[in-house]
């Protein structure tokens, strides 16, 4: 039995890992499982409140020789032990199951989800009691209360066993009764540190309020979590309300806003008064925004009595005792700030946008429930993800599904009620599926500045491989071996300055350094953010970095950068936006508040315009001077811009480069589209004198070939408009 067991039995309980979710599977340290003479996989009995039966399997190097137990929300509403709580094991032999009686607790399976239910649940060890969670196709759920058991006690679910689903079980005290309501802790990927400052705020005062007593303090009454939409505050509120013991209240901002006077505070009272009869209790303010915005921008009157209801039920002459606030918002800064001071909401936690082991995580929490292809790469998706919060995440799994289901639709017969099971289980989600979903998923974060980036990559750009080598020094490695950079005591560069004549590649190499990068792109043009209304230029670049800053890793290229921060002086009007604009750049740029995770790429090619202060280094830090290309640059050009063209014969790029002094870049494709429409027209002509109509000939007919001639021809177009040009 689990109580002859000594000390070395008791483990302190931590979260489990996302995969292990409703497996019945808890991780201890292989030394700990040595010392209770059993081997992975073998069942052990967990007992805290009540005791229940699992498969022990080994945890990972960064838990190990902690006496650490990890379990699923399962687990530890089966056993009674919330986190942090100590529970038994003890090594115990099950015999296999001959019948199972299940309750359901959520929705009533069909005999297609059986079939699919029985195969998931073949080795699990359950108790008469217990609670199973099974993950049906694509993100549903099915709970399942353990009724009865042959033999009685515990015992092994295997391919004999006789699963029988009986009626609808009560869901109880934890149980889910909706998908809202099933969230655990589990289900929440990338907020560890956020989620254990939420817990010691929320859950010790609730379940150890003598502590505070001795020592004399009186407890956190509320915590406000912002952060932008969609990266899990609603959520963590709904795991604390399933993981606790405490009453929760979930109020949406707007519903309490009556058209009667007096209704709204009223409202809002009875809530804290049944909050405080039930306590302990945690209220949730979703929205608080709405309800509490700043009395001095409001007009209206039913506002700032709200404000000033909520203000005196967190912190009045009243004390509320055995009542946490939460309370979420994405806009912080429009809260009244009487709320926003210790004794009403304690601390403020601000919930970022998730790095990149965070989105591995929450991918692993939303496709948890897909039949993934073995050629699907979480981590490589997460590494390309930059600037996804959570709900975006959970849609690129979903589109990534639906791109699937798009490739089986035409083998579906419609004519069928129900697809078979047999097709539904060799259904599999591939990476190209993941590829197709990030074409329309784009970041939350920065979908109103979003640019599409074209598909252009060094390759692309000829010639400038010194100036290539450089971008990629400054912007790549420092993604890519970020580690190396901190071990040498480097900064990663916060801005690079194109500068060059017209035409030599300034943008391509953006739009290059932006798809090889493979993070956020957001580009502006200079005068686009000038705007004639006083302080609306300013606040257009504040905006502009403070979405970068909440999407980075991220690129802001400025396109023609000499239109928007000129040198002091150099044709200012008599607004001076120019002059302020400049200010609020170089403050951004290398101000009070640092600049992480953002690189400033500008492109001019009248860099004397530009004020001395931009061009420090801290700001500009790299100046890449691009020239006009040289002979071989030229020759190199010239090979990409007539890669795909229908040329005559081989081209000698090496003749056309010594014939092209002086070309850019920009020259050079202009020399090749016009040979290349030459070839067209002529082709046209052709078909037209031969009597097809409207020039549309068979498929047989020749196509248009680009000669030596044709780019004769054209480059001497160019050079004859360069001297026309020059006088």
């Amino acid at each position: 039995m689990a109580s002859d067991i000594g000390v070395d039995a008791k483990y302190r309980v931590t979260e489990a890992l996302k995969k292990d979710v409703g497996r019945a599977i808890v991780r201890l340290d292989p030394d700990a499982i040595e010392r209770l003479g059993a081997q992975i996989g073998d069942t052990v009995e967990v007992t805290g409140k009540r005791r229940t039966v699992c498969k022990v399997m080994p945890t990972y190097k960064e838990l190990r020789g902690q006496s650490r137990a990890q379990m699923d929300g399962i687990i530890r509403e089966n056993t009674g032990a919330a986190l942090d709580e100590f529970v038994v094991v003890a090594k115990k032999a099950v015999p296999a199951a001959a019948r199972v009686t299940l309750a359901p607790t959520t929705i009533t399976p069909d005999d297609r989800d059986m079939r699919y239910i029985g195969s998931l649940l073949d080795g699990i060890p359950v108790t008469s009691g217990d609670l199973l969670r099974v993950t049906l196709f694509g993100s549903r759920w099915a709970d399942f209360r353990v009724e009865a058991t042959q033999p009685a006690g515990s015992v092994i679910i295997g391919a004999s066993t006789e699963l029988v689903v009986g009626k609808t079980a009560p869901a109880g005290k934890g149980a889910a009764s909706g998908k809202s309501e099933g969230i655990s802790y589990e289900d929440i990927g990338g907020l560890r540190s956020q989620l254990s400052r939420i817990r010691e705020m929320v859950e010790l005062p609730l379940r150890y309020p003598e502590v505070f007593e001795r020592l004399g303090i009186d407890p956190p009454r509320g915590v406000l979590l912002h952060g932008p939409p969609g990266c899990g505050k609603t959520l963590i509120a709904r795991a604390i309300a399933r993981e606790t013991e405490a009453a929760f209240f979930s109020v949406s901002g707007p519903e309490i806003v009556h058209k009667f006077y007096g209704e709204s505070e009223a409202h809002l009272r009875r809530i804290f008064e049944e909050a405080t009869r039930k306590g302990p209790s945690i209220v949730f303010l979703d929205e608080i925004d709405a309800i509490a915005p700043r009395r001095e921008q409001v007009v209206g009157d039913v506002e700032k009595r709200i404000v000033a209801q909520l203000l005196a039920l967190m912190d009045g002459l009243t004390q509320r005792r055995n009542v946490v606030v939460i309370g979420a918002t994405n806009i912080p800064n429009a809260l009244d700030p009487a709320l926003r001071r210790p004794g009403r909401f304690d601390r403020e936690i601000a919930i970022p946008i998730p790095d990149r082991y965070g989105r591995q995580e929450i991918l692993d929490v939303h496709s948890r429930g897909m039949p993934l292809a073995s050629d699907v790469d979480m981590k490589h998706v997460a590494e390309i993800t930059h600037g996804f919060v959570g709900a975006d995440l959970s849609a690129l799994c979903r589109e990534a599904a639906m791109a699937c289901l798009r490739k089986i639709l035409p083998e579906i017969d419609f004519a069928l009620t129900r697809i078979p099971y047999e097709r539904l289980a060799a259904i599999e989600v591939h990476m190209d599926d993941f590829q197709t979903a990030l074409k329309d998923v784009e970041p939350s974060a920065t979908r109103e500045v979003f640019v599409e980036v074209p598909e252009v990559h060094w390759d692309d750009v000829g010639g400038l491989e010194g100036v290539k080598q450089r971008l990629v020094e400054t912007v790549q490695w420092p993604l890519k071996h970020a580690d190396v950079f901190e071990a040498a005591g480097v900064k990663p560069a916060k801005g690079v300055l194109f500068a060059g004549p017209p035409g030599v590649g300034k943008t391509l190499l953006a739009k290059a350094l932006a798809s090889e990068s493979g993070v956020n792109f957001i580009s502006i043009k200079g005068p686009e953010v000038l705007s004639k209304f006083v302080g609306e230029s300013e606040r257009g670049i504040r905006e502009l970095f403070h979405k970068a800053r909440q999407a980075s890793p991220c690129i802001i290229f400025m396109d023609e950068i000499d239109a928007l921060i000129p040198a002091r002086g150099m044709g200012s009007s008599d607004s001076h936006v120019s002059e302020r604009v400049l200010s609020q750049f170089l403050a951004e740029m290398d101000g009070i508040e640092e600049l992480r995770g953002i690189l400033v790429l500008g492109a001019t090619n009248r860099p004397d315009m530009l004020d001395p202060a931009a061009l420090r280094p801290g700001r500009f830090d790299e100046v890449v001077d691009i020239p006009l290309p040289d002979e071989a640059a030229r020759a190199q050009v010239f090979a990409v811009h007539l890669r795909g063209k229908p040329m005559d014969g081989p081209v000698d790029t090496a003749a056309l480069a010594a014939r092209t002094p002086g070309f850019s870049g920009a020259d050079i494709a202009g020399a090749c589209a016009t040979a290349a429409r030459r070839a067209v027209r002529r082709t046209v002509e052709v078909r037209l004198a031969e009597g097809f109509e409207d020039g549309i000939a068979p498929a047989t007919a020749p196509g248009p070939v680009v000669t030596t001639t044709d780019l004769d021809q054209a480059i001497a177009d160019i050079m004859h408009a360069r001297r026309g040009a020059e006088g």
